[in-house]
């Protein structure tokens, strides 16, 4: 899952980011409305944290216009607390709102709230092949046998999943799965690809293709 924070003030946007990494989410940061406004109309995100006071662009208006396009939950970060205030942020299209100062482990259950899967939703379940991936329980299974993964290779295969079909860059992979946004040896990415196909039984490019010199694809 990605989050982005557009928090100004970079003490509370390091604490934040640091303890949802830890939480194996992946995150961005923006520090001014206008950047804020151009990484979530991007429509990349999972969830929005967004400080209502920001230079640039107020939180309130990245909410207004983001809503015009995405249904993406947003949750506010601010110190405004009044009755009508809470209102106007929730009318504004937020769909949570925390007072500053908040507590990590209250914030962190509020964005789990937001993310977890609806009842009605479609795609709690990602396959390939014989392979089945619960995004609500964190079960794999390959023919019906349960599979041990780590954390990062869940998120690795869950990746894959949501983008089947599609060539996934090793780029993107390293930014979404490891939130690593400079160059970085990539090679985790292969050692980690090696221990899925291991654990799967998947014969060399069976299921989880190589695309040499790109990455990766996996198709039924």
């Amino acid at each position: 899952m990605r989050i982005l924070v557009v928090e100004d003030e970079e003490g509370i946007a390091r604490f934040v980011k640091q303890g949802l990494v830890e939480e194996s989410y992946a995150v961005d940061v923006a520090y001014d409305g206008k950047k804020g406004l151009e990484l979530a109309m991007s429509g990349e995100y999972d969830l929005l944290l967004l400080d209502w006071m920001l230079p640039g662009l107020s939180g309130i208006e990245i909410c207004r216009q983001f809503r015009k396009e995405y249904s993406t939950p947003v949750i506010f970060l601010t110190a405004k607390d009044t009755v009508d205030e809470t209102i106007f942020g929730l009318q504004t299209g937020a769909n949570d709102y925390i007072k500053k100062p908040f507590h990590f482990d209250e914030l962190l259950e509020r964005v789990r709230v937001q993310l977890r899967p609806k009842e009605t939703s479609t795609t709690i379940i990602l396959s390939a092949g014989d392979i089945e991936l619960d995004q609500k329980s964190h079960k794999v299974t390959k023919s019906g046998r349960d599979v041990e993964l780590t954390l990062k290779e869940f998120a690795l295969l869950e990746y894959l999943l949501v983008n089947k079909g599609n060539v996934c860059r090793r780029t993107r992979i390293i930014e979404s799965v490891w939130d690593i946004h400079f160059e970085y040896n990539t090679g985790v990415i292969d050692v980690n690809i090696n221990s899925l196909r291991n654990k799967l039984q998947l014969q060399n490019n069976e299921l989880i293709k190589t695309v040499r010199g790109i990455g990766y694809i996996i198709n039924d």
